[in-house]
């Protein structure tokens, strides 16, 4: 496996709790990475001599400021290509968003801006127009991530085109549970392979606060805290991993089948079955479905 991008989630916790979330962000959640962590994360990513950006999102990033900073300053110096993920809930005015986004002058190449209707009342927020306003005054590239709503069920289940600038919701994570309903079903053995994310060779794999490496949220492929990235990739083999290797051969439509799990008929899409299956299977491989964070159990 070569890696060209790691993402950190620098934290589970949120401002909000959308309905679209697959990391079920939220005020409640725990679970965030130290300076010292990331410190030891950036030097075993240089070390595998193929990660060239490092991304960091949560969650909310900036609700660990300091933290964020810093971790951005260290990536930037170990050379690497540098992005934040945010709901930019701090830019209340463009002056304010101006003095946030001052440390990462020269160090960021992509600040992305979260703004949709799961997050405030309008699609482009005002935050999210401060932001961007101070991000093109600091010459700091910016983009706007905008998931659409989904489309009301209908008797003939037509899919209509989604509106220009907005991507598709996935469902799984909090969508599953809250946005599934309200969208078109379809017949559970219809998703035969993974849309989403490329399981054999991802290019870029996501990094819990808990060092769990995702190959897909919930989805772990080892413990950067217990085993070095390098070697992580080294021996990755899909074919021998119980979740990864039915989705291979068959999309969720086989992992349900392989593990003979209940199912319903209809889901929402891929992403829905995979994610309900996983839940199933949890208590059956959990060295691999986890943390709880991702599939919403309580932290006592």
């Amino acid at each position: 496996m070569k890696l060209t991008g790691l993402h950190f989630l620098l934290t589970y916790q949120c401002t909000f709790e959308c309905d679209h979330c697959f990391v079920w962000g939220s005020p409640w959640q725990n679970g965030t990475l130290t300076i010292k962590s990331i410190t030891e994360v950036l030097r075993q990513a240089r070390n595998t001599d193929t990660i060239k950006w490092i991304y960091f999102e949560g969650g909310e990033p900036f609700l660990y400021y300091a933290t964020l900073v810093n971790g951005v300053q260290m990536a930037s110096e170990m050379g690497f290509q540098v992005g934040i993920v945010t709901n930019s809930y701090w830019a209340t005015t463009i002056e304010d968003a101006v003095q946030y986004l001052k440390p990462f002058v020269g160090l960021i190449q992509d600040i992305s801006i979260s703004s949709d209707l799961y997050h405030y009342n309008e699609k482009l927020s005002q935050q999210a127009k401060n932001a961007c306003a101070a991000a093109e005054q600091l010459h700091i590239p910016v983009g706007v991530i905008s998931i659409a709503e989904p489309e009301p069920c209908s008797v003939d289940r037509t899919s209509g085109q989604l509106p220009q600038g907005e991507s598709a919701v996935m469902y799984r994570g909090r969508a599953a549970q809250m946005l599934a309903p309200k969208t078109n079903l379809l017949p559970w053995d219809q998703f035969s392979i993974c849309p989403e994310e490329d399981l054999r060779d991802p290019g870029r794999i996501h990094l819990d606060p808990f060092g769990n490496l995702h190959i897909c949220q919930g989805i772990s492929l080892g413990n950067i805290f217990k085993k070095h990235l390098y070697d992580i990739c080294q021996t990755y083999e899909p074919e021998k991993h119980p979740i990864i290797e039915p989705l291979l051969a068959g999309g969720p439509t086989e992992l349900t089948r392989r593990y003979e799990l209940n199912h319903d008929d209809l889901y929402a899409d891929a992403c829905h079955l995979c994610f309900e299956s996983r839940i199933e299977l949890r208590h059956r491989f959990p060295e691999t479905l986890l943390p709880d964070n991702m599939y919403a159990v309580p932290n006592n």
